[in-house]
């Protein structure tokens, strides 16, 4: 028989050291794969998880209209068309806008060419969050001077209207549910149930496209999607350029050096994760060229980067008229940006994808495979062009002739055809 020296059994004490050391050498490791701020962000995750009570994050819509919206049972609305050439009584659901939004963007200069052609517009802010719009209004009228319509809550109702347009998916929930007159109209600018997880969210969102609105679309992409799936019927218009996004007028093209990158950590679509792997690899090839983020607070990266958060246009374009290459990422409809960039003479790297290209359609966006090496080798291949200041050029061309009165044109034609008689 051989005889062996049991294990001591761990005390209380020596249970509590191991487990110490275990979480020192755990917090050596992220500090130094992550750096304080990754360490820190996982901190502050642990103690939100380890809180005693469950935390739930407000739902997108209100419960109170889900419950109210029956699709078997169709809902006919109040309207009626008025003489052509009699202003309209537009009534425009909004969610909640932040700066720098390009949804808001786009709704707010389609809004702005509708009231420069005489029409009348109410903008009605649905926020489940309960901030009213006595507090947004100040905002929209700082970030977008142009538009002169006024700001009202939604919940105690809508005023009677010629049109009412739902602009994100739950706000097509408050304008089903909502008595007030108007022909029904849902400007779309994304296939919205991707915006969540395959569950109910997703289920929610879809069902607006089955609620007999009238729809209008940002890009052909979107129109046919939605036609082929809900047999319903899809204008649409192209997306303009700003007269802000042009080439710069002193300093000559060959001052550009760098790349930027459209990151939006807090918008899934936009893939940052993706982005932040590709420029990892791009700055190891390329160490001297400088990489800058902008759209939002960055998290921590592992290579030199600058961080502007989000820019007002004219410093945006003004960022975009001195950089050589941008990557814009976007896995649901095409983003605004590769055409801001294009106008500004800064070249655009975008995922491969078809609704990329049917929207974009420009032969001067470089379409690489959504992986982070085939970006990053895209990214590579522009700032490595000897010809790049040419194509700057080219790319300007390509896109200045677009304008967003061509696209305020098609939504406006749009209403007088379905209201006019």
């Amino acid at each position: 028989m051989v005889l062996t020296r049991s294990a001591p059994v761990p005390t209380h004490d020596s249970d509590l050291l191991d487990r110490v050391r275990r979480r020192s050498r755990q917090a050596r490791r992220l500090w130094h794969d992550e750096g304080t701020t990754g360490l820190a962000q996982r901190l502050a995750r642990r103690v939100v998880g380890n809180l005693p009570w469950e935390l739930e994050a407000p739902w997108p819509v209100s419960r109170q209209d889900l419950l109210a919206v029956d699709l078997t049972h169709p809902r006919v609305f109040r309207w009626r068309r008025v003489r052509a050439g009699t202003p309209l009584w537009i009534n425009v659901i909004i969610t909640p806008p932040a700066p720098g939004s390009g949804g808001h963007t786009t709704l707010f200069r389609l809004v702005t060419h509708l009231e420069r052609a005489g029409h009348r517009v109410r903008l009605y802010l649905d926020d489940v969050h309960g901030n009213d719009a006595a507090w947004y209004a100040p905002l929209i009228a700082r970030w977008w001077p142009d538009m002169r319509a006024t700001v009202h809550d939604a919940r105690p109702g809508l005023g009677d209207a010629d049109a009412v347009v739902a602009t994100a998916w739950p706000t097509a929930y408050r304008a089903y549910c909502d008595p007030c007159a108007g022909k029904r109209f849902y400007l779309v600018q994304d296939f919205e149930p991707w915006f969540h997880a395959p569950g109910a969210m997703s289920a929610f969102a879809e069902a607006t496209y089955r609620m007999g609105f009238h729809h209008i679309t940002a890009g052909r992409w979107l129109a046919d999607w939605i036609d082929d799936r809900y047999e319903t019927r899809a204008d649409w218009f192209d997306f303009g350029s700003d007269d802000c996004y042009r080439l710069p007028e002193t300093a000559p093209p060959r001052h550009r050096s760098g790349v930027l990158f459209h990151a939006r950590h807090d918008t899934p679509r936009r893939a940052f994760e993706l982005g932040m792997v590709a420029l990892e690899v791009f700055a190891r090839q390329h160490p001297d060229v400088p990489v800058v983020l902008y759209g939002g607070p960055t998290p921590h990266a592992t290579f030199p980067y600058e961080s502007l958060g989000v820019l007002d246009p004219g410093a945006l374009a003004a960022l975009y008229q001195r950089s050589r290459a941008g990557l814009s990422l976007s896995f649901t409809n095409a983003s605004l940006v590769p055409h801001e960039m294009l106008a500004a003479g800064c070249l655009p790297v975008v995922n491969d994808a078809p609704h990329n290209r049917v929207v974009l359609a420009n032969e001067q966006i470089r379409y690489a495979a959504a992986d982070p090496h085939s970006l990053a080798r895209a990214l590579g291949e522009v700032v490595d062009d000897p010809h790049a200041d040419d194509r700057a050029q080219e790319a300007s061309l390509s896109v200045v002739q677009r304008r967003w009165s061509d696209a305020g044109d098609v939504v406006r034609q749009v209403f007088e055809r379905e209201l006019w008689w």
